[in-house]
């Protein structure tokens, strides 16, 4: 349980601090770009670490496969769509539509993997998504679905989905005994191709911004944002299904505005204090009825191991 409590952790506090970093990423590169120059120095760093730790990187053909549509979800389109969204909306909106996650990791889950869908899950999930919105209603409440408007909310759902999908890919691929970090690599490989392809046609221009905070952010998301997190994240998948660790994603814009706090001089209201409170009350739900399902896995006749480690 400590474990998957610190990958929990980790995961939040990372991923909280990636979409500051984002907005670093858009301006002179163009956005399909900057996720290739990501998640290529990304696949470097883990492959390095793999040689370095002298893992097998040998898997069937079969496996690439399953392997290259994780990253396909995961580690390319979904990044580029939610890059080209917050070139139209607020990083706040846009964590708000990711946060929806929660809801379709249930519904995908049950659909493709057969997972049964937790009361406490969705209780959690719908106090979570209701603290969020408290969290960013004045930025809802001015939210218009014309022009721009429209066209961030499509992108963002796009890529919370094809993220979603990414999810279920990678608990199938644990499921049958493919290692987080060697699939990460190779993902993150694939998709990056498919990027470098799509920029090429669409004719990219591979510009670089050498200026200090696109420098910085474009490492920080790489090793932190990307192997780090993604590392984390995924082996709590694996440990607990993509519904419950997917509940980490309503946590983000906490750390988000925490940080907005100190940089940007963000203003908290009371319906944003509200909204955090709420969220830390369906986290608590989520968890403590995890802690108690953990606790009957103890049974001799319950053998169900992603119960038993819970979050």
């Amino acid at each position: 349980m400590i474990r998957n409590l610190s990958l929990y952790a980790v995961t939040v506090l990372v991923w909280g601090s990636t979409w500051l970093g984002i907005k670093f990423q858009l301006g002179e590169v163009d956005p399909l770009v900057s996720v290739i120059y990501r998640f290529c120095l990304a696949s470097g760093l883990l492959f390095a670490w793999c040689g370095l730790r002298g893992l097998s990187m040998r898997f069937a053909l079969r496996d690439h496969l399953f392997i290259a549509l994780q990253g396909t979800c995961l580690f390319a389109v979904n990044y580029w769509l939610f890059y080209l969204a917050e070139v139209h909306l607020t990083s706040g909106i846009v964590a708000v539509m990711f946060s929806t996650i929660v809801f379709w990791n249930i519904l995908n889950g049950r659909v493709f993997l057969k997972t049964p869908v937790r009361a406490n899950v969705i209780g959690g999930a719908v106090l979570g998504i209701a603290g969020i919105c408290l969290v960013f209603w004045p930025e809802l409440s001015g939210f218009s679905l014309a022009d721009d408007g429209f066209r961030g909310f499509v992108l963002s759902m796009a890529a919370t989905l094809l993220a979603s999908f990414g999810n279920i890919l990678s608990s199938r691929n644990q499921k049958h005994g493919l290692p987080v970090v060697q699939t990460n690599a190779y993902g993150m490989v694939y998709g990056t191709l498919l990027m470098l392809s799509a920029a090429l046609i669409a004719g990219k221009s591979f510009t670089i911004d050498l200026s200090a905070p696109y420098i910085v952010s474009l490492f920080y998301l790489a090793l932190f944002g990307s192997v780090i997190a993604f590392g984390c994240y995924l082996t709590l998948v694996g440990n607990i299904g993509a519904d419950r660790a997917s509940y980490a994603t309503l946590l983000f814009p906490i750390i988000a505005l925490a940080i907005s706090t100190v940089f940007e001089d963000y203003q908290w209201s009371l319906p944003a204090v509200a909204g955090v409170v709420v969220i830390l009350a369906g986290n608590a739900l989520c968890l403590s009825t995890i802690d108690r399902t953990a606790k009957r896995s103890q049974s001799p006749h319950h053998t169900d191991r992603s119960v038993q480690e819970g979050v």
